[in-house]
């Protein structure tokens, strides 16, 4: 079953994209982060300039070749998932993925601005209608 986590109140999203990513990468991850186009090319820059010493590799699919994402831990990709993605997904403000299969874990990303809020309730509740167990961590919560 999709372990799904939510965390909620972030404020800076595509900071915590970057470091939630660049921790993915240093443990052997592979994960697929679905967002809408603006913020998914926002994220590509950021993912090569926050960190200075350090590179994140990841690709925009399906633009890449084949062979390149086979090699490459972190996909960017604009909702529908390719057939092949990695089970771990962070999603930074698009729709639920329709299907779960493949899905091993799906990490949601909710900032404070009210349409992101709303809509992360909206993905929320699906999630739960799903029939899946959802674990909330609030930002500043300690």
């Amino acid at each position: 079953m999709t372990e799904v986590e939510f965390h909620t109140g972030v404020a800076d999203p595509l900071g915590f994209a970057c470091r939630l990513l660049r921790k993915a990468y240093r443990r052997g991850a592979r994960v697929l982060v679905t967002a809408p186009a603006e913020r998914l090319a926002q994220l590509d820059r950021l993912l090569w300039t926050f960190d200075e010493r350090e590179f994140v590799p990841h690709l925009r699919v399906p633009a890449a070749d084949a062979a390149m994402a086979a090699r490459t831990p972190i996909w960017l990709a604009v909702p529908p998932a390719p057939a092949d993605a990695p089970g771990v997904v962070v999603n930074l403000g698009a729709p639920a993925p329709a299907a779960l299969d493949g899905i091993e874990r799906l990490i949601e990303v909710v900032g404070t601005e009210p349409g992101e809020v709303q809509d992360g309730r909206e993905r929320w509740r699906a999630y739960k209608a799903a029939g899946l167990a959802v674990v909330h961590h609030a930002a500043g919560a300690g």
